[in-house]
């Protein structure tokens, strides 16, 4: 079973090696981690993908809660929250290739973001299995590179919203 956290955490030095280091010493997978500093900049966002049965899950996200740099920890249900994941894949295109890559683009509605003489970059964003699903349009091409951020997201709503006044405490919306 897959599970998705998203983690509120103070942006302090070491902090991604702290959350990163639990996984390693526990020996628990992490399928996809991404970070990004939020609104705030005292605050870092963490979107964890990771898998295992109900016992391990329960315990990942326990373990996770109880470092002293953590906020806020929830998990990211399908139907309760809005999540996405980048690709960039760089491709050989001549310019006789580029029209039908251009087509393929359009229906995944991904944009060229570079183009050389022999190859172009195409970003894409969405689900995993539409990221999939664009790859094996582009079975016909020779991928150079690609690169994947991972999953990150939020919940739908503002009832499970977590704001922090300028002590850090917790306050309502």
């Amino acid at each position: 079973m897959q599970k998705v956290l998203s983690i509120l955490v103070e942006n302090t030095p070491g902090l991604l090696s702290h959350v990163s280091g639990l996984f390693s010493r526990r020996g628990y997978n992490i399928d996809s981690f991404s970070s990004g500093v939020t609104a705030d900049p005292r605050y870092t966002r963490i979107t964890i993908v990771t898998h295992g049965d109900d016992m391990i899950l329960e315990q990942i996200e326990k373990q996770v809660a109880k470092l002293c740099d953590v906020v806020d920890i929830k998990t990211l249900e399908p139907k309760d929250s809005v999540t996405r994941e980048l690709m960039l894949v760089k491709i050989s295109a001549r310019d006789t290739d580029r029209q039908s890559v251009l087509s393929i683009c359009e229906i995944f509605h991904g944009k060229c973001v570079d183009v050389t003489k022999d190859s172009m970059v195409i970003e894409v964003t969405g689900k995993a299995d539409k990221l999939d699903s664009f790859l094996d349009m582009l079975e016909d091409y020779e991928i150079l590179e690609l690169a994947r951020t991972g999953l990150t997201g939020l919940t739908r709503g503002t009832k499970d919203v977590v704001m922090l006044d300028e002590d850090g405490k917790r306050r309502s919306l």
